[in-house]
Formats: structure tokens, C-alpha cells, sequence
């Protein structure tokens, strides 16, 4: 038996950064490497991306784990027990065919992906490698690993902050940043420019799910204002030092081309819908924009990415759900220019990788993201910077389980000395 053949897999119950259930998966070798991988959870998801296993019932809302927990231990153990780690798409194809569904409806994609990351970072456990560099190891010849673009929520929204605003994100990119310490330390000064610009409206009333300011706001305009006020506050040149972007998150407000603005009390057709987004692009240094039509509105994605003329980031989250086969589709038909890669939305580590490689492959941009349902688990900081994604979306620049990733890319930054990706990871990246 080889040293790297998985001997143990153990599932439990853990919380995340909503005090809701979630899966760890803890993984052993045979020769005492062990790795761990913890599942988040989305507020706001895509149809057909992978689909957590919850209980059911009056306990916890419903939310419990105690099957997925079960499933780690039983079918997905069953699977992958006395395999070698180090062939990990060989476990996640053991793993797929285990659950046999495309959204690993069947065990739970929360189960699933905890256990595909367990045996990542026990492989890597085993190599005696971070696990960045065991990642990049196993790439393409030529691609060195970099530090990635953070992309940070300034205003939290949408399903993120009891929809207060339509808009999910407000976010503050570090353009004109020569290195990742460099850029958390701009974001921190807007971050807290835009604590004190809501404060002296008397609107400052604690964090949403992301760690953002909360919002109140009258428009949904009035917030990307507030934060080219912020940006300005904190003494950055808009758009050349610091660039925003912008989470729309349309399948939560828009479906059949109709977009319902709950804040301003409008519904707008697609091509409303879509004029109302190009004007915020006029007037102001948006470098990116994410799912601005809805998951069913392929129209409408085609046709904002022709009127956008690729001056600018589209990305593809709840239109693409980390699906290679959706990234092929998305680009051969102009839809978006970039990808948002959210590991459990696909359910495995590798298929996770064919969406980005997909992604790379189309000449997108691509984005490791984390979800709204956090935990202490820093794997998609590694996966951003050991595959060179060149962008890493976590959240904001507050809460302990956003915190916990922008502090490993810090800690990656100092001990290995990587590049930074920076402004060039952006798709779009000549709009000034």
C-alpha cells in the first residue's frame, strides 16, 4: 500500500458564517497525511449548479446536514477508500459516479465537494508542498502562479443584506496595486471611507452576510455613488488606482427578459434593463459587471456583451455555474468575456478546474469565488493562485471567515515571493 492511498474519510458536522450547518470532510493516507475541506453555501444560486443535501424538518430550519454528513462516511468513503490521492481526477470521477446526478442532487454537492478538497490537501499533506504549489505543480507547462486581482464587497446587497438594494455587490477593485498587501491595504482605506461616509448620513447599521456596510440607499444608483465618494475619501484616483465593479445578480430580480427593481419600485424590459446598466458604465470607473441579465435571459447576455464592445469585465456566475460546458457554450456565442469559478458549484475539485481551464481556453478572464456561506477554509485562496486564475472574489474586508482568505494570499505573498496579477487579469482591462 502506498503512502498516498486514502485510508480514512470521516464526515462531521460543522458551522458556517451564518450559524448554519455545513459539511467538513477530513481525509487520511495511509502513511498519516491527513486534509480537510469545508463546504459553503450560497444565498443567491443558479439552477443547475451542484444543490446541497439539507435534512428537511423542524431542526434548524430545516438545514441540518446529518445525511450529507452521512454520505461522506458511507457511499462517498465506499468510493474513494484505498485510491491514490494523487490522482485526483480519478477520485472525483469516483465521486461523480458515486452520486450519479448532474447537480449531485442524489449525496449532496455539499457533501461531495467536502471530500474532493479533503483529498486535495491531503495530497498536498503528503508531497510536503503548500498546497498552491502542489497545484501549479500539476499544470501547464509555462504557467507560473500569481498572486490574484482581490475583488472586495464594499456595500453588501440583494440576498446578501435582506435585499435592501437590488444590486448584490458593490465592490472595490485595487487597479492601480503593485503588489496583494498593497491592494488590501487601499481596499481597507475606501472600506472605512465608506464606514464614515455612512455614519455622517446616520445610515451606518452593521455588516451584511458578506461583511459589507449594510445598505440604505433610495436608488440602486446611490450606492455605486456612495462608493466612488468612498474611493475618492480615501484618496485613490477612480478608475486608476481604484476601479468598482458590480455583482447585479439579475436571476434574483429578472426572469422571462422582465427585471423587477424592488428599491425604486419599477419593473423594466431587457432592453430597459440593459440601457439603465450601460449608463452606470458611462458615468462611472466600472471595470466589471456580473450577471447583469438573468440565467434564463441568453438574449440578453449577448446582446449587453455587444453593446459593452469587451471595454469591460461581463461574468458569467449563475449563467455559467462553473460548467465547462456552459463557459464552450457562453463563448462561442459572445455572451460573456469572463467566469466566476465558485468550487461548489461544481461539486468536485476537477470539475471545478475544467470550468476554468474552459474559461482560459476561450481567452476569458477567470475569478476564484467564495460564497455568501463562508467558513475558515482558505482552499479557493490557494486554488486562485496555484492554477493562476489572476482574480479571487471573497467579500468584504470584514468578518472572520473573509479575513481568514485574504491573510493566507498575504502570508502566500511574503513566503514564496509569487507576481501579482494584477489590473492585466481583468478582461476588459484598457477602460479607464
Amino acid at each position: 500500500m502506498s503512502s498516498t492511498t486514502i485510508a480514512r474519510v470521516h464526515g462531521r458536522r460543522v458551522w458556517d458564517s451564518r450559524g448554519r450547518p455545513t459539511v467538513e470532510a477530513e481525509v487520511t493516507l495511509a502513511g498519516g497525511a491527513k486534509g480537510r475541506g469545508m463546504a459553503p453555501a450560497g444565498a443567491s444560486r443558479g439552477s443547475r449548479e451542484a444543490v446541497d443535501l439539507r435534512d428537511g424538518g423542524k431542526r434548524l430550519r430545516g438545514l441540518d446536514v446529518t445525511q450529507a454528513v452521512a454520505n461522506v462516511a458511507g457511499p462517498l468513503a465506499t468510493a474513494i477508500m484505498g485510491r491514490d490521492a494523487l490522482d485526483q481526477a480519478g477520485i472525483d470521477a469516483a465521486i461523480a459516479a458515486a452520486d450519479g446526478t448532474p447537480t449531485k442532487a442524489r449525496l449532496g454537492g455539499n457533501a461531495t465537494i467536502a471530500v474532493s478538497m479533503a483529498v486535495l490537501h491531503a495530497a498536498a499533506a503528503a508531497s510536503g508542498a503548500p498546497l498552491w504549489r502542489h497545484l501549479a505543480a500539476g499544470g501547464a507547462a509555462g504557467k507560473a502562479a500569481t498572486l490574484p486581482m482581490p475583488e472586495i464587497q464594499i456595500f453588501g446587497g440583494g440576498a446578501h443584506a435582506g435585499r435592501r438594494v437590488d444590486l448584490q455587490d458593490f465592490m472595490a477593485m485595487p487597479v492601480g496595486a503593485a503588489s496583494f498587501a498593497e491592494a488590501l491595504v487601499m481596499v481597507a482605506e475606501v472600506y472605512h471611507a465608506a464606514g464614515a461616509l455612512m455614519a455622517e448620513r446616520g445610515a451606518l447599521m452593521g455588516v451584511a452576510d458578506e461583511g459589507g456596510w449594510w445598505p440604505d440607499f433610495r436608488t440602486n444608483e446611490e450606492a455605486i455613488e456612495a462608493l466612488l465618494r468612498a474611493i475618492e475619501r480615501a484618496g485613490y484616483v477612480p478608475g486608476q488606482e481604484v476601479a468598482i465593479s458590480l455583482d447585479v445578480a439579475a436571476s434574483e430580480i429578472g426572469r422571462g427578459g422582465r427585471y423587477r427593481l424592488g428599491l425604486e419600485k419599477r419593473e423594466l424590459d431587457r432592453d430597459a434593463f440593459i440601457a439603465l446598466q450601460l449608463g452606470w458604465l458611462e458615468r462611472y470607473p466600472i471595470v466589471s459587471i456580473e450577471d447583469p441579465l438573468a440565467e434564463d435571459d441568453a438574449k440578453g447576455m449577448r446582446a449587453f456583451m455587444q453593446a459593452t464592445g469587451g471595454k469591460v469585465q461581463v461574468i458569467g456566475d449563475d449563467y455559467l455555474v462553473t460548467n465547462a460546458a456552459l463557459v464552450a457554450e457562453a463563448a462561442r456565442e459572445g455572451a460573456c468575456n469572463a467566469v466566476l469559478i465558485k468550487p461548489n458549484q461544481a461539486g468536485t475539485i476537477s470539475e471545478t478546474k475544467a470550468a476554468l481551464d474552459a474559461g482560459k481556453a476561450a481567452g476569458f478572464a477567470t475569478i476564484v469565488s467564495a460564497r455568501s456561506g463562508e467558513t475558515e477554509d482558505v482552499t479557493i485562496v490557494h486554488l486562485a493562485t496555484g492554477w493562476n486564475a489572476g482574480q479571487l472574489k471573497v467579500g468584504s474586508f470584514a468578518r472572520s471567515e473573509r479575513m481568514a482568505k485574504w491573510n493566507e494570499a498575504i502570508r502566500i505573498e511574503e513566503e514564496a515571493g509569487l507576481p501579482f496579477a494584477g489590473r492585466g487579469a481583468l478582461a476588459g482591462r484598457t477602460r479607464r
